[in-house]
Parts: structure tokens; C-alpha cells; sequence
């Protein structure tokens, strides 16, 4: 990939999954996490080493405790070398 980026998960709204694709030009830390609607932290998704590539990972809706989340509007955000960015999605049970 010649720059970051973060795609819009799919499918969206969902239940009980969703894949999230991202990619990253150059070998570093990032962090992939998912936030709910007053922005607390809800679940780390990614938080290692990747080389340069695209990625997928998948959220199952459950939280950091391995519990399931309620109905609602979630954000997730990618941070890798300096990039930042985040998106919307919509979990419907």
C-alpha cells in the first residue's frame, strides 16, 4: 500500500460480526480499537507489530471482559505511524 488507510466495516450494520479492513505502508505499532458512543473503551482489537500490508479483523461484539454489547452506535479507530482515524458503525440485535 502506498498509504493508511481504514475502510468501512461490513457488514454494517451487523450482527453478530463485522470485518474491518485496514492497511499501513510501513512496518510499526498499531492499534485498532473500538469505542462506544461516549467514547469509552470497549475492546482492543489490534494492538502489535505489522509490516507493511492490508489487514482484516473481524469484532464479534463482545467487549474487552468477553461480554456482548448492547444495540447501538460503536466507533472504531486506526493509529499507526502518526495516522489517525476513525469511523462509524451500527450493532443491531
Amino acid at each position: 500500500p502506498q498509504s493508511y488507510a481504514l475502510e468501512q466495516n461490513y457488514p454494517n450494520p451487523f450482527n453478530p460480526s463485522t470485518t474491518i479492513n485496514f492497511s499501513i505502508p510501513k512496518t510499526g505499532i498499531v492499534n485498532v480499537s473500538v469505542y462506544n458512543s461516549i467514547g469509552q473503551l470497549v475492546k482492543v482489537l489490534a494492538n502489535n507489530n505489522y509490516t507493511p500490508g492490508t489487514y482484516k479483523i473481524t469484532w464479534d461484539g463482545l467487549n474487552n471482559e468477553g461480554n456482548e454489547v448492547a444495540s447501538g452506535v460503536y466507533f472504531y479507530r486506526l493509529v499507526a505511524g502518526g495516522y489517525v482515524k476513525t469511523m462509524k458503525m451500527l450493532l443491531l440485535k
